[in-house]
């Protein structure tokens, strides 16, 4: 039994060791130096959350600001002149004006992540959730009717399929109604997003999965976001728009250059958007997996890159009505059409653009 009198805490640990018949000052010296003398493993140390400073995430706030004022009034006036037409919408109408939406929907976000940029998330769990499942459907859906708009083109142009237009129109419904039911589906994964506080004491709106499924469920919807919010669309939207491309190359009788001009913009417009974005996730998703070997210096990386690429994402949604709108002289010209009907142009300058329009296409569905 132990005397009560002895102290339960070794003041001296020479004497602990002199009585292991350790008494030899240099083992001594020797055995607290191989106890104190340890390497840390970078793969298994816990890495704090990339932080950005004040100045970064006012500049944040800024930018998303400037693409919801640019995004809400562009998508506006296109919803505007699709609606004001007289005559029965194309396919290509209809898939624009839904487009528009999910555009529109996407942009009516940014102000919560704008102020979340600043205060932290400060909308609640139920807002978090929300914001987040409406970001996902609006992603989904808007990469979904690009998909839509570049098989209509090769449609109308390689198939010269126009002749069948109430058919199409038709299922055109049911193509966006099929659409919008995927994209929600899609998007469930986001009732995961929950508002919880972090170390610093800011409270954010992110994933926030079961410790012990985690990493699982995290692997599983980055696939589906990369095959079917990538990968698979560009696919499809690269295969069109290549014959279409070839297709038009072949052809005479009309202004070849205007017509790949739109048809270029749209491809381009998309991988400078989506495809930094697309790899900066592909290579959190390496790291991970363990596909990649890990390390906070590079988790850092990647979740700047993440940060960065995101947003430069979101400008999607304002370039959208330029790439198949306003690049487009048949647009154009319907919104002169519309403003001379509201009584802002006279119809001098309508009569104009549409002289215009005719001389430049003598094909009626070669320019969106």
């Amino acid at each position: 039994m132990t005397d009560p009198n002895t102290s339960l805490f070794i003041d001296d640990f020479y004497d602990f060791y002199t009585d292991l018949n350790i008494s030899d000052e240099l083992n001594y010296t020797n055995l607290f130096h191989n106890i104190t003398d340890f390497v840390v493993n970078e793969r298994t140390q816990i890495c704090d959350p990339a932080t950005f400073s004040s100045a970064v995430n006012i500049a944040a706030c800024v930018f998303y600001a400037l693409i919801f004022l640019l995004a809400i009034p562009g998508n506006v006036v296109v919803g505007l002149v699709i609606g004001s037409k007289r005559r029965v919408l194309s396919t290509s109408d209809v898939y624009l004006f839904h487009l528009m939406v999910a555009d529109t929907v996407l942009a009516l976000c940014l102000p919560f992540l704008a102020t979340s940029m600043v205060h932290g998330w400060v909308f609640g769990n139920v807002l978090c959730k929300l914001i987040s499942m409406l970001k996902e459907v609006s992603f989904y859906t808007s990469i979904l009717f690009l998909v839509c708009i570049s098989v209509d083109r090769y449609q109308v142009i390689v198939r010269a399929m126009e002749v069948r237009k109430g058919k199409w129109r038709m299922g055109s419904c049911m193509v966006c109604l099929s659409v919008w039911v995927l994209g929600a589906g899609l998007s469930l994964p986001a009732l995961y997003h929950e508002a919880f506080r972090v170390s610093s004491g800011e409270t954010v709106c992110a994933e926030h999965y079961d410790t012990e499924s985690s990493d699982e469920w995290r692997l599983a919807t980055r696939v589906l976001r990369h095959l079917l919010g990538f990968l698979l669309p560009l696919a499809v939207m690269l295969g069109c728009y290549g014959v279409t491309v070839a297709r038009l190359l072949r052809t005479q009788g009309f202004r070849r250059q205007r017509a790949m001009r739109v048809i270029v913009a749209v491809v381009v417009g998309f991988l400078l958007c989506w495809s930094p974005y697309h790899v900066a996730t592909m290579v959190d998703t390496l790291l991970r997996t363990k596909v990649l070997q890990n390390s906070c210096r590079r988790r850092t990386a990647v979740d700047v890159a993440m940060f960065a690429t995101q947003s430069l994402g979101l400008l999607h949604c304002c370039v959208n009505p330029v790439l198949y709108a306003f690049v487009g002289q048949k647009f154009r010209n319907n919104f002169l059409q519309m403003l001379h009907r509201k009584g802002v142009l006279e119809r001098a300058s309508v009569s104009r653009a549409s002289r215009s329009t005719s001389q430049t296409s003598d094909h009626p569905s070669t320019v969106l």
